[in-house]
């Protein structure tokens, strides 16, 4: 067998897009950016234009998706629209450092809170961490669609119980604890390098909603399904995600918020006490692990469509002769993150350099829009980018503002980004000067 078979619907694709979005960040994240920003109208902000941003990604991605229905979504983009070497290098950063890495530390996260029931130590956190990701690898090598059904369930799952917290804070919460008309008074300094710090922690949380250009190919109706998908996911997102912000103030103030380590069962512990604590601790369990689910599923269709293209390991671009499923991609990609687990895993030292190292090739997907509409003025559209040029721009500047500062503000992170990046060039000249002894002698 060498094709993928087309199995998921646009339902099924709209809870990948929100399923690999909504995890751990929404319970992690927020108490450093109440930290960093402090007024609550900067904190809500910077959720919106975290929220506007990714309804402009999602709304440019969805053009190329209509146009490129093929596996590997983001790759196939960036290797059409600037050649096999910045397609590689998208895939080996994914690999070494976005989702294997996400997915290490969701394991992690999930573990984490599962000790809150059952005393795991130090030992016991990895270990099981490692048999989470074990099983969700033999589940989606099971079949895309059982992978499907497993995103499905779990994303419903994980929006209800944001949905209980979303409903506790306001119908328990309290309009006082909170000054959402607090004078916003002069701008701190230094507040442009505070509010891209911020949108690191946005973008983490928000991040994940391409996951869904990935499995193209296993779409049933691609050309469409996949932009319905698309749009319908990220409007779900930013929803949710300004939801929860408001809500987490309506049960403690901005300071409560910026020092809390577990805000989510701290916020709901108020109004309910150590039983609200037991559900978003239940809550957290469900979304990390069902987000760990979702990764497994269609990052390594990037990996396929590499192998397939003739630069990485060939192995990787079989498919399962019972299955149809890329297994030993998805087998590959889950290796490699319980390494990483065993290694040095977190969950904090993580998410400054995966989204530096990410968003740098979510811009240059976006800009790839304009090189398309030029070079294929007249290939077919099944969807045009709402507000273009507009959309992408929004989208492309936004992020490497993020980028930029992350550079400046981060250096340690951003630098081993970029460090994986400059280890990937070499690593695609020997694949390509392979393929290419390999088409000489064929």
């Amino acid at each position: 067998m060498t094709e993928l078979r087309r199995k998921l619907t646009t339902f099924d694709l709209t809870m990948i897009a929100v399923g690999s979005t909504i995890g751990s960040g929404i319970f992690l994240t927020p108490s450093s950016i109440a930290a960093e920003l402090q007024i609550p109208f900067w904190i809500l902000a910077v959720w919106v234009v975290g929220g506007f941003m990714t309804l402009c990604g999602a709304l440019t991605f969805s053009e190329l998706a209509g146009m490129m229905p093929d596996a590997g979504g983001v790759y196939v983009y960036l290797t059409r629209g600037y050649g096999r070497l910045a397609g590689f290098l998208y895939g080996w950063a994914y690999f070494v450092v976005c989702n294997a890495g996400g997915i290490a530390a969701l394991g992690i996260a999930f573990a984490t809170y599962l000790s809150f029931f059952i005393p795991l130590g130090s030992l016991g956190i990895p270990l099981v961490a490692i048999t989470g990701i074990i099983l969700v690898t033999l589940l989606n090598i099971r079949g895309v669609k059982v992978g499907g059904v497993f995103s499905d369930i779990f994303t419903v799952l994980k929006l209800a119980a944001i949905g209980g917290l979303i409903v506790v804070g306001f119908t328990m919460g309290s309009g006082a604890t909170t000054d959402f008309s607090a004078s916003l008074g002069e701008l701190p300094s230094g507040f442009a390098a505070k509010f891209a710090v911020a949108m690191i922690g946005v973008l983490w949380s928000c991040g994940g909603w391409q996951h869904a250009t990935f499995t193209s190919a296993e779409a049933t109706n691609p050309r469409k399904s996949i932009p319905r998908a698309l749009a319908i996911g990220s409007s779900i997102i930013v929803t949710v995600y300004v939801l929860t912000m408001v809500a987490y103030m309506l049960l403690l103030t901005p300071e409560q918020i910026g020092t809390s380590q577990r805000l989510a069962t701290d916020a709901v512990s108020v109004a309910l006490g150590s039983i609200g604590a037991s559900l978003v601790a239940i809550a957290i369990i469900i979304s990390t692990f069902g987000t760990t689910g979702v990764y497994t599923l269609t990052a390594p269709r990037i990996y396929f469509a590499m192998a397939r293209d003739g630069i990485f390991f060939r192995k990787v671009a079989t498919i399962h002769p019972k299955y149809g499923t890329p297994a030993f991609a998805i087998l590959f990609q889950s290796g490699w993150a319980i390494v990483l687990i065993l290694l040095w895993g977190t969950f904090e030292s993580l998410v400054s350099y995966v989204v530096f190292t990410d968003y740098i090739f979510m811009a240059l997907a976006a800009a790839s829009i304009f090189l398309f509409r030029k070079r294929r003025p007249d290939a077919e559209r099944p969807y045009r980018t709402l507000g273009y040029p507009f959309t992408p721009l929004v989208f492309i500047l936004i992020s490497g503002w993020v980028v930029i500062f992350t550079l400046i503000e981060r250096p340690a992170q951003a630098l081993a980004g970029l460090g994986f990046l400059a280890l990937g060039i070499p690593v695609f000249l020997y694949w390509h000067r392979r393929s290419r002894a390999g088409e000489a002698t064929a």
